[in-house]
């Protein structure tokens, strides 16, 4: 035996055997579960799609300097630390085949073999979709490779001979590949528990053809010694195709769900729950369908930043019998300060605390709640065995005596304080109270014994969800001790602590539950002995007791974080403004400086603003009757390090070379002034249009008319479908929040012009538990449409934008007389009918208000 081999044999063994690699496999059985070779039990799953060895997460992390590998270990670390168990992912064929199929042995398939290796010591299972049958570009462009998928049209790869050929022999070489960190094959290692073919397929030809393609596919894996379940995609090409799909030699199906649409270019804003209150399959009694497993291989709610979406969706998979859910996609650590990979997406431990608690909170949904298990519909569904979810507090929570986990600041106490084993949480409870923006995890680790997981803070600085670039830094992490305070059973008010991370040498006594915290790993105990007897290296769950993973710490100098308030009324006297000011250190001081003030002027009136919390600070400055407008600036001291906001740019206002001026600025009115709620002007109002059926052709424009005429914006639609609607939707929650004199205002109003193709307009408010308020017109070519807000009446919410899959409904409708409340409003929508008789229609939009 030559020198190289022994090596090569004694190192798999090492690694072979250092894995968690699981002793049993997983079937699907005949009616479609999940479950344990050996119990026989009923396995659910959930996780999260990661694309580190591929495409352009694999070369950012070369762009930004970093290791491929270390980059994996941490983020698989943050996944177990979520208790999430399973990980799906599709193969960029295009990187790592020819143009024959024949697997290329390089650092894409070598990486993705470490990352299953990974996976295995965390107990996570691995689904893999063999190919994605497109290019590796996104966001940037394709780089050609001699990979098959770039030879062929995606719509024709299934029925083009040559194609299918190079993919059969790809299955094959994939499922005998042997991942060199693990020693065995795909087809060989159990934490593999499924493939499925391809991602997405798009079949152009018979179905027929379709059963055809797939079973070939099938016979090729089990040629390749492949004798696990395999998957294919039925919520792509629905309808002709569909019980193709269900009589090919399968055994499990999968699906997707965007609830929220994808790629809006900015984060959405609004209450979502009504969106993913249901999950319904209107292919459920073809033939088969009862003896597939159904697996979720990629479902978020795209461009949204709010924490109490993920164990809502999850309870309507679960309902609809899903066993398998991975969201799309978990985002690289060492690049989630830019969001670049899938701008859609925003998903990170370090960099989006509140969403990953909630996926942590959605994995034991996904154990709790049983398959198929049907529950009230929405408002009544917030509140679900131990689960809640809230919107108005931007809020999940699980509950169940020994878990207590929480996405945001709550006041629910422990179901069984004396019985917890595990607290999870951002911001405080009843029983922790913590200033900082990180997670924190508090496990139970032995008797009077727990250890304390805390991350650094992060404030989003920028909308994550505009186009991407590494350029553009979209979140801060920012090192900084805060005061922590623990309720924890059975360890006194004088608890002792002591770090336990690599480099953290903290120890010390509380006084009163009470301490200072910084990022790291900490023993907590009520003596000193059984604290020194913890090492870092002791086993905890699927982790290690010392392992921690954090952004790297880099000084960061103070910036504002601020949004000022839209609008406010002359006679309340004056205003309260507040910020974040945010850094390493605290500044020395925070003014805001009025626009009025002058460099000539010896007795300019500025404010200072009171330190109020770790970052935040306050204060009321008067306004004058006069003014139609509150315009300022927020001048950050920090030793000589002086900046202006919000151009951030060096010095004051009162410099006597200062020459950027640029304003935070808030609309004064009086009290009996209407309130603005959409107005005509070039970024059209911040609009989203949309259609319902999709696929209607829409044209809008902004039309310039003053000072002569008034501005407008005119909307069109043409459409084959007479009874297509079209949506124009605004959310106005910021506008009606700050205006203190809402129950004086009576009517809606909209005006509307140049009317044609239809003579029924609907005017609509949404309010904040995502209920819809609407009354219909009839409409004539101009005119003001004065609506008094007592002839409101509820009506269906239309789930804007268009979800996917297409096959999901557009509408949804409570079961329960919701009163309306004009405090409670979130967003303004006109529509179409739809009993429009031309199949071309237009309208003007002047402007909306409320009176």
């Amino acid at each position: 035996m030559n020198k190289r081999l022994l090596l090569t044999l004694t190192f798999t063994l090492i690694t072979t055997l250092f894995l968690s690699a699981h002793d049993y496999s997983v079937y699907i059985d005949k009616k479609g579960n999940f479950r344990r070779s050996d119990t026989k039990e009923i396995m659910s799953f959930y996780g999260v799609n990661y694309t580190l060895p591929f495409a352009h997460a694999y070369r950012a992390i070369n762009y930004v300097g970093k290791n491929h590998k270390e980059a994996i270990n941490k983020d698989v670390y943050h996944m177990a630390r979520l208790g999430l168990n399973a990980y799906r992912i599709h193969l960029w064929d295009v990187e790592i085949a020819d143009s024959e199929g024949n697997l290329i042995e390089n650092d894409h398939l070598e990486l993705f073999d470490y990352l299953i290796s990974e996976l295995e010591k965390r107990d996570i299972h691995i689904i893999i979709t063999a190919q994605t049958n497109f290019g590796n570009g996104y966001p940037e462009r394709n780089i050609i490779t001699e990979g098959y998928s770039y030879k062929y049209e995606k719509c024709k790869m299934h029925y083009t001979e040559e194609c299918v050929k190079a993919q059969e022999n790809y299955a094959k070489n994939l499922a005998k590949h042997i991942n060199k960190y693990t020693g065995k094959s795909y087809s060989d290692d159990n934490s593999i528990i499924a493939i499925e073919i391809n991602n997405e397929p798009c079949h152009s030809g018979t179905a027929e053809a379709a059963t055809a393609y797939i079973n070939r596919m099938v016979k090729a894996f089990r040629d390749g010694g492949f004798k696990k379940p395999i998957l294919y995609n039925v919520s792509h090409n629905i309808g002709t195709h569909t019980q193709a799909f269900f009589n090919a030699n399968i055994q499990g199906t999968t699906y997707q769900w965007y609830p929220t649409g994808l790629v809006s270019g900015h984060e959405r804003l609004g209450n979502f729950l009504p969106n993913v209150d249901l999950y319904n399959i209107p292919f459920s009694n073809v033939k088969n369908f009862d003896k597939m497993a159904k697996v979720v291989y990629e479902f978020d709610p795209g461009d949204v930043l709010c924490s109490y979406l993920y164990p809502a969706v999850a309870r309507s998979f679960r309902s609809a019998g899903f066993q398998w859910i991975t969201q799309f996609a978990y985002d690289p650590i060492d690049i989630a300060w830019a969001n670049t990979e899938y701008q859609t997406h925003y998903l990170n431990l370090a960099y989006t605390p509140n969403k990953a608690i909630g996926m942590k909170i959605a994995a034991e949904v996904v154990k709790e709640v049983n398959a198929e298990e049907i529950y009230p519909k929405y408002p009544q569904d917030t509140i679900f065995g131990d689960f809640r979810v809230s919107y108005v507090q931007n809020l999940s929570e699980y509950n169940n005596g020994k878990k207590f986990f929480y996405t945001n600041k709550t006041n629910s106490s422990p179901k069984d304080f004396n019985s917890l084993e595990e607290i999870a949480g951002v911001s405080s409870s009843t029983i922790v109270d913590y200033k900082g923006t990180g997670v924190y995890f508090i496990d139970k680790i032995g008797e009077n014994l727990w250890r304390l997981e805390v991350m650094p803070d992060v404030f989003i600085t920028e909308d994550p969800f505009k186009k991407p670039s590494l350029d553009r830094k979209v979140a801060e992490i920012v090192y900084r001790a805060h005061e922590i305070t623990l309720h924890l059973p059975n360890i006194n008010d004088n608890f002792k602590y002591k770090g336990i991370n690599t480099g953290n040498t903290v120890n010390g006594v509380a006084e009163n539950n009470k301490f200072n915290v910084s990022p790291g790993v900490y023993i907590i105990g009520n003596d000193s002995k059984s604290i020194n007897s913890v090492s870092k290296v002791d086993k905890f769950r699927n982790m290690k007791i010392g392992e921690y993973v954090a952004p790297e710490e880099i000084s960061v100098y103070n910036f504002v974080l601020h949004k000022p308030i839209e609008t406010t009324v002359k006679d309340k006297g004056c205003i309260t403004i507040n910020a974040q000011v945010v850094g390493t250190v605290s500044p020395d001081s925070v003014v805001v400086y009025p626009k009025k003030i002058s460099f000539w002027n010896e007795r300019n009136k500025l404010y200072k603003m009171d330190h109020i919390g770790d970052y935040d600070y306050s204060v009321t400055m008067p306004i004058n009757d006069r003014d139609n407008t509150v315009e300022y600036n927020i001048v950050v001291f920090e030793g000589e390090h002086v900046t202006t906001y919000p151009q951030g740019v060096a010095g004051t206002p009162l410099s006597w070379d200062f020459n950027d001026y640029k304003y935070y600025k808030t609309t004064l009115v009086d009290s009996d002034d209407i309130i603005t709620l959409v107005k005509s002007d070039k970024n059209m109002s911040d609009i989203e249009i949309a259609t319902i059926p999709d696929g209607s052709r829409i044209h809008y424009t902004y039309n310039e008319r003053e000072p002569m005429d008034v501005n407008s914006m005119t909307f069109s639609m043409n459409t084959d479908d007479d009874s297509t609607r079209l949506f124009l939707r605004k959310y106005v929650g910021n506008i009606i929040n700050d205006f203190p004199y809402l129950n004086n205002k009576k009517n809606l109003c909209v005006s509307l012009s140049n009317i044609s193709g239809t003579d029924e307009i609907d005017v609509a408010l949404i309010t904040k538990l995502g209920i819809t308020y609407r009354k219909r017109l009839k409409v004539y070519s101009t005119g003001t449409y004065r609506i008094g807000l007592s002839d409101l009446t509820q009506d269906k919410t239309a789930l804007i934008p268009a979800p996917y899959p297409v096959f999901l409904t557009r509408w949804f409708e409570a079961d329960e007389s919701i009163p309306f409340s004009i405090n409670d409003i979130e967003q303004v929508e006109v529509s179409t009918t739809g009993n429009h008789a031309n199949k071309k229609m237009s309208f003007d939009l002047v402007g909306l208000w409320i009176e």
